[in-house]
């Protein structure tokens, strides 16, 4: 079959099953002030630097005619598609974010979203986690969602607490070393 009857796919039919992380039944997405700074950036700038520039490219591509077989005409609008569904992905879940200050609890020795806290395992290692948003953590920095097993069974326990984790390999005690909060911003 010639290609000049086939039908271009632009993958739209399969960019809206693009489905959103999970958050629990009746969940609010919480987010910390400087996640919900950093995806509204990422966010601004899609929409005001690369989605006009690769617009600009796919536009300039389109002129040098056939489509079918340029390069940067092709991998300009597949480009385009991933800004387009970024762009979607944060928006939806800017709208839904409750942005929670870890910072209200400075000094405080319970658990709640934002807490930075050592805990022990039942075979005496220590490890730090900090409590963030489920569109936030970086696993490779220490964070965990708010809706991970250990963030569950952590919030609301208070210094000192022993708490039972529930894992893989069976229920693991831990023990509530530390907890603490980044120090409330000063209004300028």
């Amino acid at each position: 079959m010639n290609k000049a009857f086939t039908r271009e796919r632009d993958g739209e039919e399969e960019d809206d099953d693009v489905a959103l992380p999970p958050l629990p039944a009746g969940g609010k997405n919480y987010i910390t002030p400087a996640g919900y700074a950093r995806l509204r950036g990422e966010l601004l700038t899609l929409i005001d630097d690369e989605r006009p520039k690769v617009v600009e490219a796919v536009h300039w591509a389109a002129k040098n005619g056939d489509r079918s077989e340029n390069g940067d005409y092709l991998y300009g609008k597949k480009r385009l598609r991933e800004i387009d569904r970024r762009i979607r992905f944060l928006t939806k879940r800017l709208e839904i974010a409750e942005v929670t200050d870890p910072s209200v609890h400075h000094g405080g020795d319970q658990v709640f979203f934002g807490a930075t806290v050592t805990y022990a395992g039942d075979e005496g290692e220590e490890r730090t986690v900090t409590i963030k948003g489920i569109d936030e953590a970086e696993s490779a920095q220490g964070e965990v969602s708010w809706i991970s097993p250990i963030a569950r069974t952590l919030l609301r326990a208070k210094l000192g607490d022993t708490l039972q984790l529930p894992t893989p390999a069976g229920t693991r005690e831990i023990e509530v070393l530390a907890v603490e909060y980044p120090l409330p911003q000063a209004d300028a």
